[in-house]
């Protein structure tokens, strides 16, 4: 009989859904394994090197930052070496119709909102108040996780207390948000439309006219909820994480891809190319379609899960490098550009521009770095023969070149050096299948609430990050992560055990 090391709880994948989960389970006393078959942490939320340069491999905006939320605690307990930079604005929205600052600040947002010709200001600000209702309830979820399930008895008693906050919801739940501005009388309000559509799907991977309205008036309130820029990039986040977990005693490995999970006595076996390694649980930050290639046969648990993500999208990205005096503001900020409102926001019409501060070494002589993002349709792309396949995105990409070329020359016109990323790039790099990215589609109906506890595929086999709730942005898997590892912790006795031990 073969005979392997052990430890508790094995972490595939170093995702901000696997960090969560291992640093959640090493500051309960777990020893903790995490591989990661890159040689950096992050996953889609990473900091890469190219060509000389840093770039963000995604969005760089991110949540949580604020006092109790889960990255402040973490970043105030650890003793973290992040640099945090608040944003004003948070975002520049540029459409064919106007240019619209997104403020960190919700009165100006209102007010800038409202200064738009065609929004009717008192219906504005009553779909507002609403909308703040809802957040309120479902931010303070994600602010204290313990909400969030497995519930105990204790904890349905403290929802029973907080039934108030939760009211609001009981008028949008199964609803898409179109239903919700109709009764505003906000449904036919175009220059609304096109601010809603542009956050949603970056945030809810979908338009107001069929997201489900509890998510998207949620996800609306993302840039009040403590929302900074990392500097340096998410990377220095993804970096004191893992150097949290090894200061707790848990180990992080590199460049160590887990090659098969096998079955074994009171537990699972790791294989890698490098080890093998045995524990009683593990925690696998990866897509639910990645899961059977690793088993060596179908997961009937993820099969649905699966099938759900493969409803939304890859990505397309144009990563640029500019001189360090581009005749831009200076700090680290961010533009979403709308190519043509009356077509959809993907494809190139479409692009989320995250700029690093001119204060930021990103490249030589100082340069600046951009991280350019548009949307693919993933059935679409999956739809099309081989060989057309890089036809059909390097088209997007020439989209994307011409809605920065027409909403943004500024940025467009002073460019040193460009590189593109596909699909088939993230597949490659992140071993994501198909390159999906995004998670879930928000759309409108009572099944994005059947799977809201932490997703067990197989006995000790959690899945964690953005297909699995709540998903969809860096705090989001982070929060998943820890609640899978308290999850992990009830279910194999680890915390009575370590803490006796």
């Amino acid at each position: 009989m073969e005979s392997h090391p052990s430890t508790d709880v094995i972490v595939i994948g170093a995702g901000f859904g696997g960090l969560g989960a291992a640093l959640a389970l090493a500051e309960a006393g777990a020893r903790v394994v995490l591989f990661e078959a890159l040689r950096y942490p992050g996953g889609c939320a990473s900091t890469f090197s190219r060509s000389g340069h840093r770039f963000e491999a995604g969005a760089t905006l991110f949540s949580g930052f604020d006092p109790g939320q889960p990255f402040a605690r973490w970043i105030e307990r650890h003793r973290m070496h992040v640099e945090l930079t608040p944003v004003d604005p948070m975002v520049e929205l540029r459409t064919g119709a106007y240019t619209l600052p997104i403020a960190p600040d919700r009165q100006r947002l209102l007010a800038a909102l409202a200064a738009l010709p065609g929004i009717p200001e008192e219906p504005l600000r009553a779909f507002f108040a609403y909308q703040r209702r809802v957040a309120d309830a479902l931010w303070g979820v994600l602010d204290d996780p313990s909400l969030l399930p497995p519930w105990s008895a204790s904890m349905v008693l403290r929802h029973a207390a907080r039934a108030g906050y939760y009211l609001p919801l009981l008028t949008c739940i199964g609803r898409p948000l179109r239903d919700v501005l109709a009764r505003f009388g906000l449904d036919r309000c175009e220059p609304l439309r096109y601010f809603l559509d542009a956050s949603l799907q970056i945030t809810v991977q979908t338009s107001s006219h069929e997201a489900e309205a509890p998510f998207a008036l949620s996800t609306l309130d993302y840039y009040f909820r403590g929302t900074r820029h990392v500097k340096g990039g998410i990377g220095a986040l993804a970096d004191a994480m893992v150097a949290a977990i090894r200061a707790l005693g848990g180990e992080v490995r590199f460049s160590e891809r887990v090659q098969a999970i096998e079955p074994a006595t009171g537990g699972w076996l790791v294989r890698t190319r490098k080890s093998s390694l045995r524990a009683s649980s593990i925690v696998a930050n990866i897509l639910p379609q990645a899961l059977p290639s690793l088993l060596g046969r179908p997961s009937s648990r993820a099969s649905d899960l699966a099938r759900r993500v493969e409803e939304g999208w890859g990505a397309a990205m144009l990563y640029l490098a500019l001189p360090h005096d581009a005749p831009l503001r200076p700090e680290a900020h961010h533009l979403e550009l709308i190519d043509k409102v009356d077509l959809p926001y993907t494809h190139g019409n479409h692009v989320f521009v995250s700029i690093s501060g001119k204060d930021e070494i990103r490249g030589p002589a100082g340069r600046r770095t951009v991280t350019c993002s548009t949307h693919v349709d993933a059935a679409r792309l999956r739809s099309l023969p081989p060989a057309e396949r890089g036809l059909f995105i390097h088209g997007i990409q020439e989209a994307m070149r011409s809605t920065l070329t027409r909403r943004a020359p500024e940025l467009w016109g002073c460019k040193l050096l460009e590189m593109t990323a596909s699909p088939r790039t993230f597949e490659r790099f992140t071993l994501r299948p198909e390159g999906l990215v995004g998670g879930i589609p928000r759309r409108a109906g009572l099944a994005q609430y059947t799977q809201l506890g932490p997703f067990e595929a197989e006995e000790r086999l959690w899945l964690v990050g953005d297909s699995v709730f709540p998903g969809q942005s860096t705090l989001a898997t982070a929060v998943g992560g820890l609640r899978t590892a308290t999850a992990v912790l009830r279910s194999t006795d680890l915390a009575r055990e370590r803490r006796s031990a």
